[in-house]
Order: C-alpha cells, then sequence, then structure tokens
C-alpha cells in the first residue's frame, strides 16, 4: 500500500489492542503516522503492540470509549485529526442474551467517540461497520440493497453507529468511511469461529462439537487484506460519506470446510459433531453473498480466496494457542 498523498497524519486507533485494531497500528506506524491507541483490555492484549509501544510515534492509553473522560484525556494529550473506530462488542450471542451489551460497547462507544471528536475538531472517521447490518439477503449484496433490517442487536446498533456518522458528516465531520466488514480472520485472533473452535480443542473433549449442521457458507477475509482495503478506501474514496462492503471475491467456506481444517492442522484424528439446525445461535446470518464490485472499481480486489483465507488464519490462530499454552 503505497502512502496517502496527503502525508502522515495524527491519528487515533480505539481497540488498538485488539485482533484488527493492533495490526492497523502496526500498518499506520509503518506508513508513518503519529499514533496513539486506546483500549480497555477486556479482549485487546498488550502483548499485540509489544512492536508498537516501542516506537516513539506511538501513543497507548488504556481506557473505555464508555468512559468520555478516559476519551477527552486522549484527545487532549495529542491533536487528533482522524479516528479509526474499532470498538464494538464481537460476540454477537452476548448481544442477543443481553440487549445492554451492544448498546454500550457497539453504540454508545461511537456516540461517545463522535462527540468526543466535535468537541475536539477532529474531522474524519474511518469506521468498522458489519455485514449484519443487511440482515437477512438471499440475493448478491450490494452496499445499496434494501431493506436493511438487521437480526442481531450487534446489527442493529452497528446499523444506528452508521445513521450517527451520516449525520456526524452534515453537521461537522468532513469526511467519514464506513467499511462493512466479512468475517475477518488471521493471526491476533481473540474471536471467531476459527478461534472457538481451537479453544474447544484446547479443553480435550471426545469430539469437536460445531453448531449448526455445517452447511452455514460466508465470506471470509484474511486481516492483512482487510488492512489493506481500508487504507486504499480512505486513500482514494474522497467524498463526504463513503461505504463499501470489503470482502473476498467468492461465495465464502462452509462451516464443515472450516471445521476440517481445524481438525487438519491440530487434531488429525477428532471427529465432528453438528449439532444441527441452519443457524449456529440466534442472530446468525447462515448465508450470504458480498459484492465487492464497488471496491474494485476503485482499484482493489482480495488475492486470496475464502477457503486460502481460512486455510492460512488457521494456521496462524493455532500457532497462536500454542505460544500461549507455552
Amino acid at each position: 500500500m503505497s502512502e496517502p498523498s496527503n502525508g502522515p497524519r495524527s491519528v487515533l486507533v480505539t481497540g488498538a489492542a485488539g485482533f484488527i485494531g493492533s495490526h492497523l497500528v502496526d500498518t499506520l506506524l509503518r506508513m508513518g503516522h503519529e499514533v496513539t491507541g486506546i483500549d480497555n483490555l477486556s479482549r485487546g492484549r498488550l502483548e499485540y503492540l509489544e512492536d508498537a509501544l516501542n516506537k516513539s510515534n506511538f501513543q497507548f492509553s488504556e481506557g473505555d470509549l464508555t468512559d468520555l473522560g478516559s476519551l477527552r484525556s486522549v484527545f487532549s494529550r495529542r491533536r487528533i485529526d482522524t479516528v479509526w473506530h474499532l470498538v464494538a462488542n464481537s460476540d454477537i450471542a452476548a448481544g442477543v442474551a443481553d440487549p445492554n451489551v451492544d448498546f454500550r460497547d457497539t453504540f454508545l462507544t461511537t456516540y461517545n467517540t463522535i462527540l468526543v471528536m466535535r468537541e475536539f475538531g477532529a474531522k474524519r472517521l474511518a469506521f468498522a461497520s458489519t455485514s449484519a447490518v443487511y440482515g437477512v439477503h438471499d440475493e448478491l449484496i450490494h452496499e445499496n440493497i434494501g431493506p436493511m433490517f438487521p437480526i442481531s442487536n450487534y446489527g442493529a446498533m452497528k446499523l444506528a453507529s452508521e445513521g450517527l456518522i451520516s449525520a456526524a458528516v452534515e453537521s461537522f465531520l468532513e469526511r467519514a468511511w464506513i467499511f462493512r466488514f466479512p468475517n475477518v480472520i488471521g493471526s491476533r485472533a481473540t474471536h471467531g469461529i476459527i478461534f472457538d473452535l481451537l479453544a474447544k480443542l484446547s479443553k480435550n473433549p471426545p469430539d469437536l462439537e460445531v453448531l449448526g449442521d455445517g452447511a452455514q457458507q460466508k465470506p471470509y477475509l484474511h486481516v492483512s487484506e482487510l488492512i489493506d482495503a481500508m487504507l486504499l478506501i480512505s486513500e482514494r474514496a474522497q467524498n463526504p460519506l463513503n461505504y463499501f462492503n470489503i470482502g473476498p471475491d467468492d461465495e465464502g467456506a462452509t462451516v464443515r470446510q472450516i471445521a476440517q481444517a481445524v481438525l487438519q492442522e491440530a487434531a488429525p484424528l477428532m471427529s465432528i459433531r453438528f449439532t444441527g439446525g441452519k443457524k449456529g445461535w440466534v442472530g446468525d446470518v447462515p448465508r450470504f453473498r458480498y459484492s465487492i464490485e464497488k471496491l474494485k472499481e476503485l482499484g482493489w480486489s482480495p488475492k486470496l480466496s475464502s477457503v486460502a483465507a481460512v486455510e492460512r488464519s488457521v494456521a496462524e490462530i493455532y500457532r497462536d494457542f500454542v505460544v500461549t499454552k507455552a
């Protein structure tokens, strides 16, 4: 990825110690930006920022975005012009069980971020949204498809956050980018199907329990390609409000394929036990297909298929598990 033509910036990454956030921090630092990170470390890990913490152009603050004082403290220490907002509840099932989880961790964190950006004059916002905003659609999902009726509180609060951003563009933001993620996988994962299956294996079960019937099929994107696409969008998409699907250019990988890849890497003699049903949990969209034509027109295409991304990620996440256990 080439450096943006407008040169280095002073940026804030929320969720900086998390799975995607830590990879983004590393990349932004390599590009020469002044980077501030904030994370409450509920899922994020400081070891993911080990390299960043040794760099002079990085500052880290442990804090919670539901606390306006923590946010204001970060903005008061360094003038920030661009915010990459990645904080959200990543456990969709938990948000279904308790709606307060997504209201607090997905929506309120966005509301507070925008509020403090306005107070301190930060004019550019890059936002991690999700395919879950679309709800259930049988057809190929493009950015302007509708109606958008999410079936999880996570998706609902992400869609509400997109609405806040749209209103903020009208009132004070110079530019905003909304990235609608697919299933993102790769090293440093703190959640997701591969992480969860490996966590189950670490408990030495008689077989690998997999939710659903294994036929659920979704697009999967390696985190390195996600970062590359987000940076390209932020460089080339220059409308006041920009919104893009990011994903692989295929119909995805099935849960059965993922479970088989996990066993091949970590427990080749073990069998799989599916719990049955078309959904893995309440709020799960069991199958969707993404159009990335809008992103292709901007000049980006993925290098890895969903299955290739899964195979690479299984090896990376399993290595993380082995290192952690050691």
